[in-house]
């Protein structure tokens, strides 16, 4: 699978979970970082922002909203207030001689005085300052990317750095900006959207347009998504990515549709390295990029007893020992980490478990897949819950370090010529499928698993 099928099945896949309204925040957002962007990318909410200030209509709005400015509504409101001696603004008899005859009978120097004044808090200008803040948030995270030299910036702000310098003094320095008030959180309200929606003034009228369209794209909605990756173009920056969330998403349907159940997706912001899970008779959690925390899985290759080690081992502790000392810091030998790990709990009670681990090489080099047949058997045989390997303990003199066969599972792009089918390589240690038999044989190998 080239790089446009791999993309559009992943937009297609992302899409429909979308529209089930199980949505894989953590994982869209996988799919739509480019590798520059910083940690702080990450974020769902922060990444999706990114995308929505670099749509074409958003530069344009930053473009002509000086312009705009200039014409905003305000409402006129008149604020008395009683003075004593003095007369400030315009002296409103009747209000006057009503609090001297009620509250200061005799007193000749009590004046009501009306102020007018003018109120920038009206319900468009709070939808057009949260729309202006929105924007000048993302453009402070992302400044430096904007103003680099990247593919998927180049089209939009690229080339328009003083439309960003433009904003940051709208927004810092310009009059009638600074006294609207901040929104609160809960704001803009559906009534505040469509008094700016139905406005006369066009700026009010794309600003309301422009937050709805935030908003379908913080709810999921599958259009809006569609939208904003068409026009926005931004994705992983090697296939490699892809082909990992791909395989990923392959198997959340597969698991779906064996368990006639959906599944439940965790959002970024939980921390947690769980991506799914299916509960029912039996519970099924689906990790990915890195090794189960959650259930303090490991993958540490070297042995705990220092009385045993070989040759090969004793130089890896020492010099693990030596760089510990040097740098000042806990270096741990590891094993590199899984793409994708499937994990099943029969039962948490009898605590039973089933696991199947999974590598993706988005390759057909055969060293390359070579590479890959000796990671995914090494995952195996180093993987530990709670410091204890899972394979190869219940009978030490087997050495059954790759479990029954049916563990390990190396997924490998299509290739060209004959290979062994998944029937062939019933004794072998481990499984490995290409890209296109997914969808027809990976059902076969989760059945020997829930």
């Amino acid at each position: 699978m080239n790089r446009k099928q791999l993309l559009d099945q992943l937009t297609e896949d992302v899409l429909a979970y979308a529209m089930q309204g199980a949505f894989p925040e953590r994982e869209l957002a996988r799919s739509i970082k480019p590798d520059q962007l910083d940690e702080r990318f990450e974020e769902y909410e922060l990444l999706l922002d990114l995308h929505f200030i670099l749509k074409p209509e958003i530069v344009d709005f930053v473009r002509e909203l000086p312009a705009r400015l200039r014409s905003i509504r305000t409402e006129t409101e008149t604020v008395s207030r009683t003075r004593r001696g003095a007369v400030d603004g315009q002296i409103n008899w009747e209000a006057t001689l009503k609090k001297r005859h009620s509250e200061h009978p005799r007193d000749a120097s009590i004046f009501v005085c009306d102020n007018r004044s003018e109120d920038y808090d009206i319900d468009e200008n709070v939808v057009l300052k949260k729309l202006i803040s929105v924007v000048y948030t993302t453009l402070q995270e992302a400044e430096e990317y904007l103003r680099g030299e990247y593919d998927w910036v180049r089209e939009t702000w690229k080339g328009n750095e003083n439309l960003i310098d433009e904003l940051q003094r709208i927004v810092e320095r310009n009059v009638h900006v600074r006294r609207i008030r901040s929104p609160d959180a809960y704001e803009p309200t559906e009534r505040m959207l469509t008094s700016a929606a139905n406005s006369r003034q066009e700026v009010y009228r794309r600003a309301a347009s422009l937050l709805r369209n935030r908003e379908r794209l913080l709810d999921g909605n599958a259009d809006a998504i569609r939208d904003l990756l068409d026009k926005t173009a931004i994705t992983p920056d090697d296939e490699n990515t892809l082909f990992e969330l791909f395989v990923l998403f392959r198997f959340v349907s597969t698991l779906e549709e064996m368990q006639d159940e959906q599944a439940t997706f965790k959002t970024i912001s939980t921390g947690r390295q769980e991506i799914a899970r299916l509960d029912g008779d039996r519970e099924i959690v689906l990790y990915h990029d890195n090794s189960a925390q959650d259930r303090d899985l490991s993958f540490r290759a070297v042995p705990d007893d220092k009385d045993s080690l070989s040759r090969t081992e004793e130089v890896q502790i020492v010099a693990q020992e030596v760089a510990g000392n040097y740098f000042k810091r806990d270096f741990r030998n590891h094993t590199g980490r899984p793409d994708v790990i499937v994990l099943e709990v029969i039962s948490e009670e009898q605590n039973e478990h089933e696991y199947l681990v999974v590598e993706t090489k988005n390759s057909t080099n055969t060293d390359t897949i070579r590479q890959g047949i000796k990671e995914t058997l090494e995952y195996l045989a180093f993987l530990r819950v709670n410091d204890e390997f899972v394979f190869g303990q219940e009978n030490p003199e087997e050495e059954n370090y790759f479990g029954t066969g049916r563990n390990g599972l190396l997924v490998v792009q299509d290739v060209n010529g004959d290979t062994a089918s998944l029937t062939e390589q019933s004794d072998e240690e481990i499984n490995i499928l290409q890209a296109s038999e997914l969808e027809s044989e990976l059902e076969q190998i989760l059945q020997h698993m829930i």
